[in-house]
């Protein structure tokens, strides 16, 4: 159904180093680059980063996240352990969420321009 998102930073050099180290465990990289924006896949192009300008961040954003899937459990563990190490914040360690159902396992964090991230692993 979605064919890609975008977002908005403050800093893309910044940026770029956060989701080059968080993604990496998920097997997505930088696939496309310029001076102002970043797009991140596997395939293609999923996760479009670009150079906000003032008006472009949004104030507060409840609700809002993005779930990348992940092949392993271990690359759950990778991703959340990458991205606090990159300047992310914890946000709920990686583990089952049998809330969810009972294979549901997941790693929480928030970006530094505080965007919410998942990585979940529906395998055992």
């Amino acid at each position: 159904m979605i064919n890609h998102v975008s977002i908005a930073v403050r800093d893309i050099a910044k940026t770029k180093r956060f989701y080059d180290a968080a993604l990496r465990p998920l097997g997505y990289t930088c696939l496309s680059e310029s001076e102002g924006s970043l797009g991140y896949g596997r395939d293609a192009v999923v996760l479009w980063i670009c150079a906000a300008g003032k008006q472009d961040l949004p104030r507060t954003m409840p609700g809002l996240h993005f779930c990348f899937d992940a092949p392993t459990r271990d690359s759950v563990k990778a991703f959340h352990a990458a991205a606090l190490k990159a300047g992310g914040r914890d946000n709920g360690k990686p583990g089952l969420r049998p809330d969810y159902s009972d294979a549901y396992y997941a790693g929480f964090v928030v970006d530094p321009d505080g965007y919410r991230l998942e990585a979940y692993c529906g395998a055992e």
